[in-house]
């Protein structure tokens, strides 16, 4: 992972939206302090402010979602607008997004490049 952030950063910046770091504080492990030192150290930098085309996007994209559940009689939707509003910034904000989980993304966000990350979700302790 270090290196292809490595590689990332040198083509580019590297950014992530709020949702992401509230996600990053909840591992475990992981401290405000060790989360804020990451993220300088890589150059990694948070974006905050979620504009209303982010939200209007995520939660357009969450609602076709929800209906392909229902309709498929797969039920409530599983996933969370989480999920929605990390796709909605990375088409905003960027060219590319690097995830643990990409099938994610892939059905909702076709446009969008996504990078699966090399490492599975169970190597973090997500499921």
């Amino acid at each position: 992972m270090a290196a292809m952030l490595g590689q990332f950063r040198g083509e580019g910046g590297l950014v992530i939206c709020a949702p992401v770091y509230a996600e990053l504080l909840a591992h475990p492990k992981a401290t405000p302090e060790f989360v804020d030192g990451f993220l300088g150290h890589t150059g990694i930098v948070v974006e905050f402010a979620l504009g209303e085309p982010i939200w209007r996007q995520a939660g357009g994209r969450f609602s076709g979602y929800a209906r392909r559940r229902r309709l498929s009689a797969g039920g409530a939707p599983r996933r969370l607008l989480v999920d929605f509003l990390i796709g909605a910034h990375a088409l905003a904000q960027a060219d590319c997004l690097l995830s643990l989980d990409p099938t994610r993304y892939i059905q909702d966000f076709p446009e969008l490049k996504i990078l699966p990350s090399g490492e599975s979700t169970t190597a973090l302790g997500n499921d």
